[in-house]
């Protein structure tokens, strides 16, 4: 009996040394769950498209035709990645948790973005009271916070490990995630009437300032000699990687994607900057896509005026 009791509690020494934590079940990954928001994804292109294109006849096809394109291709990224099968592998893989932030924080808002016109979402904010308080949830200092905020309590090991066992609290993440990239890319698009512009350079100096944050976790994840989230050791180790492998990548992902997505948006206003002979601009266009609309007023020009200058 006493070898017996020994040797079992030798035993349960040597599994508290080797042990690690269980994997957590991803039960809020479900079928019903993925085909109720694929339902709803498919509801809401189609009555874009519906809008569009009723749009476009009354306008006889002047209608920018590559915003209904943005808009698909941003509700797309959404659906990878909560209801494709990437969304089977954030319990399993770090990379694969960080494909989602980033598809659903810094791809996907931009492009929806994009593909809103301010006529078509004019008329629910004529309002004064609504406009003011738009302005407020759109100004670039609370957009900023509200961004970097959401990166980094989202990632805290306490924080992360309570969005992986409770599906409410998984789908209250990913929502955040949509949430504070749709808030952080308004003030450069400026999708709604009446928002508050800042010059350019000012919004470069944001688009510079949003890359701290993800620069010190994303530099945090690759360098650290350790892995922060336990939960990923008992992982299956997916395409051959180790957990500290896992991190590393997921790390190297957030650094580059971020990277060039800003950079891009920053060289695009730079060239706006920068343009010689730049259009006087439209109550309805965008911040960003003006050199299109540009193109568009070049047919309805005066021919009188042309023959004078």
């Amino acid at each position: 009996m006493r070898h017996g009791s020994w040797l079992a509690t030798a035993n349960s020494k040597r599994q508290g040394l080797n042990h690690r934590p269980p994997m957590i079940s991803h039960l809020h990954h479900g079928e019903s769950e993925s085909v109720w928001i694929s339902s709803a994804l498919v509801f809401a292109a189609l009555l874009y498209s519906r809008r569009w294109f009723g749009v476009r006849s009354q306008k006889h096809g002047i209608v920018d035709g590559w915003r209904v394109g943005s808009f698909l291709l941003g509700l797309l990224f959404i659906w990878i990645a909560t209801a494709s099968p990437l969304a089977m592998l954030d319990h399993e893989m770090l990379t694969a948790h960080m494909v989602q932030h980033l598809l659903l924080m810094t791809l996907a808002p931009p492009l929806i973005l994009l593909g809103m016109s301010r006529k078509a979402i004019r008329r629910p904010f004529r309002s004064e009271l609504t406009q003011q308080f738009m302005s407020v949830l759109t100004h670039p200092a609370f957009c900023w916070f509200a961004a970097a905020g959401t990166l980094v309590v989202w990632h805290i090991p306490s924080v992360f490990m309570v969005g992986l066992r409770s599906p409410m609290w998984h789908g209250v993440e990913q929502a955040s995630f949509l949430t504070a990239g749709l808030l952080f890319w308004s003030p450069v698009i400026r999708p709604l009437p009446n928002s508050l512009k800042w010059p350019e350079p000012a919004i470069v100096l944001y688009l510079f300032l949003a890359t701290l944050p993800c620069d010190i976790l994303s530099g945090f994840l690759v360098f650290c000699d350790r892995v922060v989230y336990p939960v990923f050791l008992s992982s299956p180790h997916s395409f051959g990687f180790s957990a500290l492998e896992d991190q590393q990548c997921a790390g190297a992902l957030m650094w580059t994607c971020v990277t060039v997505v800003y950079l891009i948006a920053g060289s695009v206003l730079t060239a706006r900057l920068l343009w010689p002979h730049r259009p006087p601009q439209r109550s309805d266009d965008l911040a960003v896509p003006q050199i299109d609309a540009f193109c568009i007023a070049l047919p309805y020009r005066d021919p009188q005026k042309v023959e004078a200058v």
